[in-house]
């Protein structure tokens, strides 16, 4: 399972940079994560400022 961005997400942004897998990319409405390429390290939800991404269930 990948950690998933919810329609929380505001695109700020802030996500992208902190992703060591490049995993995120825009979507739409969202941005979105390739659970393909995710690693599960949660970089991207602590550096979400809106908590707009969740951890795998």
């Amino acid at each position: 399972m990948a950690y998933f961005i919810t329609d929380r997400c505001n695109r700020i942004g802030a996500c992208l940079p902190v992703c060591p897998v490049e995993a995120i990319s825009e979507g739409d409405p969202v941005y979105v994560i390739d659970p393909d390429k995710c690693i599960e390290c949660g970089a991207c939800a602590a550096a979400c400022p809106t908590g707009a991404i969740d951890p795998p269930k």
